[in-house]
């Protein structure tokens, strides 16, 4: 008995129907076809409503089968046929017919090269020989190993069991499930497994079901390494159990681009040296570029009756030619003490490695002082031979302040960074692979270099619940901060609030601000490191400093852009302003008429834009190659509406949201023009605390006794800063020191992100 099913789109009034090459199908008379339903819930998915029986042909020796059609129906019962050339088909065998046999025919219009159908309420449950004399094989994966889309679910696996029973004497259990993911897999495993006693487990998931084809691009890398990460996890849940791991190597997708077959050749290549055997089907099912062969999928994520075959054919069945003798003894090997020996000298000082935790322990009972690096040649050779470990970043579990929390490892296995052992030290190294497992850690943010990661065991002696890792795998700094619109965004995952770095307080750039709408402070991550950051604060409880530049040229955004305190524009960054009236009543009016084209006018002379109404303001960066400014003002005009509208929109918003303000204004200024500028930022700034700085080369006496005035007489000229480096890094180095002895650093500097939130 058969009963057909299809998804079809279809328009009002329209129906689909089947006709095939038996009497039951209507011998391809249209007029005679059998009619399918749907239903609102189940559409597009149309179905026949009654189970046909097809009977096999009397002939013998013959392979039989039923060749068929769907057809569309207009309202007037008008057919059109789904499409020209080969048929539909399905295989008849009488002993195929002990149940109702659902035919899965996909989508409309696409002819499988090799139909799926599946017998109702069964899933094909492996019956077991209590007395068998073989092994006892688990496979646990997702639907392809249930064997979808193969012909009555007759998969890899089912074609794997008939082998192995036959040649071996082995039986297989398959507790796979349809959509699992290497976090279900592990959470289910237990309940599944465990209780099968296994000698072996064939772990046989994939990367689509991590979601990698439809991720955005920049998650593309973490779900692979959370995909590697729940593997190893998988691995060393099965050989707690006594049994020995087989991983089901990677297989293609439809849906994959360029970058997800270079990500799945880069997994397939790590599985192949991991030292765990692996079910290899790569070649057999891939066309080259990370899309099935021809013929050999039912969809863009299962191979058909073919494809499974293909898979089970690059099998080697010789990795299940093993005895119980031989894995006991490869059980024993697992359940020693796995902590191996690499160095031990006189003083007592101890390093030990274990392999399967990717752990490394070091031991300084010493008074010294121990430095491992580099150069420690005999250190490294015994570790490169011994110690097994995985290049990447290693973590320090019980770290202790004012220590490095992590040593990085190179690709043949050396420590590439140096580190401090401290007298009396017991310190744990592991991989920061491991966090990325699955039940290890949320991972926030990886791009394969740098990963944020919310980690669920925090260093020993450290408190708090609120703590995250952010792990550097490159040979480079990495500049974390707030218009890195990934990073931001993924930190919205943490409760909002200050971090900061407590084994090193101290550093520049260790404070994490993270608010609503995601980070809002620059972080900084060394080359090869791994940063420990832990909730400190509400944002509130620390007093936030806003730094807006008011000119008159340049030379603050220069000097803050060198110290790495500059975030986007603000209207005066990058604009000449020589007089100081200009600038107060400009904040005054909302900066609302600073791009307004009735006061913009162009000097092809001087290359600049004057403004009219206020006669020392000009602009010197808006004008591009491309445009024409003595015939065609336009495009300027537009450009500058756009920024400086986006500018002014940030300086109001940084003044409204930040808890303090310095206002900082290079060039000569008259006491008069700064009272009037003082009175003015008064009032914008309705009682918050405010500093007007003043730099200038002029006495600082013209400006005493002024309330929120600050004036230093020094000169800052960025036509000399970028004529001469040495003079912009002194001047910065100058400028720092000023910021520092007003309390303002990158631990409580106000940053405003270049798109202010509304409202």
């Amino acid at each position: 008995m058969y009963q057909f099913q299809v998804s079809a789109y279809t328009q009002t009034g329209e129906s689909i129907a089947l006709v095939g090459s038996t009497p039951e199908l209507g011998l391809w008379d249209i007029s005679k076809c059998i009619h399918l339903r749907t239903s609102s819930d189940r559409y597009p998915l149309w179905w026949t409503d009654t189970y046909i029986d097809i009977q096999p042909s009397l002939e013998s020796g013959v392979r039989q089968r039923v060749e068929y059609k769907y057809v569309r129906l207009d309202a007037r019962g008008n057919g059109r046929w789904e499409a020209l050339g080969s048929n539909r088909w399905v295989p008849i065998n009488p002993n195929d017919q002990s149940g109702i046999i659902i035919v899965d025919d996909g989508v409309f219009g696409y002819l499988q090269p090799y139909p799926f159908g599946y017998i109702q309420e069964s899933a094909l449950k492996m019956s077991l020989n209590e007395r068998f004399e073989g092994l006892k094989i688990v496979v646990i994966g997702s639907s392809v190993a249930l064997g979808h889309k193969a012909w009555l679910l007759k998969g890899w696996v089912w074609l794997l069991e008939q082998a192995l029973q036959q040649k071996y004497g082995h039986q297989l259990v398959n507790v796979s499930e349809v959509g699992a993911n290497v976090s279900r897999t592990i959470a289910r495993f237990a309940s599944v497994v465990t209780p099968e006693q296994p000698d072996v487990v064939i772990i046989a998931l994939s990367l689509g079901n991590e979601g990698l084809a439809y991720c955005p691009p920049h998650e593309r890398r973490a779900i692979q390494r959370r995909f590697e990460s729940g593997l190893q996890q998988l691995v060393k849940m099965t050989r707690a159990l006594g049994a020995r791991p087989i991983l089901g190597g990677v297989y293609p997708n439809d849906d994959y681009s360029a970058e997800h077959y270079w990500l799945l050749k880069d997994t397939h290549n790590r599985m192949l040296n991991g030292g765990v055997p692996i079910l290899d089907w790569f070649a057999a099912v891939d066309n080259g570029h990370g899309h099935w062969k021809e013929g050999t999928s039912f969809d863009h994520a299962h191979p058909n009756t073919i494809g499974h075959s293909l898979m089970y054919q690059a099998i080697d069945l010789h990795l299940f030619q093993i005895d119980k003798e031989e894995l006991a003894i490869e059980l024993q090997r697992f359940w020693q003490p796995n902590e191996v020996p690499i160095y031990l000298d006189s003083a007592g000082f101890y390093v030990c490695a274990c392999i399967e935790e990717k752990r490394l322990l070091l031991s300084n009972p010493s008074k010294y002082n121990y430095t491992i690096a580099p150069y420690w040649q005999e250190l490294q050779t015994a570790l490169q031979s011994k110690a097994g470990l995985i290049p990447g970043i290693y973590i320090a579990k019980n770290a202790q302040k004012g220590t490095l929390p992590f040593f990085a490892v190179q690709e043949d296995g050396a420590i590439a960074t140096t580190v401090q052992i401290p007298p009396n030290a017991n310190l744990e190294y592991s991989a920061a692979f491991n966090l990325f497992a699955p039940n290890n850690s949320q991972v926030l943010f990886y791009d394969g270099h740098l990963g944020i990661l919310q980690a669920d065991e925090m260093p020993s002696g450290m408190q708090g619940s609120r703590y995250l890792w952010v792990i550097n795998e490159s040979d480079n700094e990495y500049n974390i901060q707030p218009m890195w619109q990934e990073v931001r965004k993924a930190l919205k995952a943490m409760p909002s609030g200050v971090y900061e770095d407590p084994l090193h307080p101290d550093a520049p750039f260790r404070t994490m601000m993270i608010g609503n709408d995601g980070l809002e402070s620059r972080v900084k991550a060394p080359p090869k490191s791994a940063v420990f950051f832990q909730y400190k604060c509400k944002l509130s409880d620390i007093s936030r400093v806003a730094i807006l530049p008011l000119g008159d040229r340049c030379a603050v955004r220069m000097m803050l852009y060198k110290m790495e305190y500059d975030g986007p524009a603000f209207p005066f960054d990058l604009t000449r302003t020589t007089n100081i009236g200009d600038v107060a009543d400009a904040i005054a009016n909302g900066f609302y008429d600073m791009w307004n084209p009735a006061f913009l006018h162009y000097s092809p002379d001087a290359g600049r834009i004057y403004h009219s109404k206020w006669s020392g303001l000009s602009f010197a960066h808006e004008v591009e190659e491309t445009d024409d400014p003595i015939n065609d003002m336009s495009p300027v005009h537009e450009r500058m509406r756009v920024r400086y509208t986006a500018r002014s929109e940030r300086f109001w918003y940084a003044l409204r949201h930040c808890d303090k303000v310095l206002f900082v204004r290079t060039g000569i200024s008259d006491r008069s023009g700064v009272i009037d500028l003082v009175n003015k930022l008064e009032k914008q700034c309705q009682g918050k605390p405010f500093q007007l700085l003043l730099l200038s080369p002029q006495s600082s006496d013209e400006f005493l006794d002024l309330p929120n005035v600050l004036h230093y007489n020094v000169e800052f000229n960025p036509d000399r800063m970028y004529d001469d480096l040495g003079h912009w890094m002194y001047c910065t180095e100058v400028m720092q020191g000023i910021l520092e002895s007003l309390g303002v650093s990158s631990k409580n500097l106000f940053w405003c992100p270049p798109k202010t939130p509304k409202g």
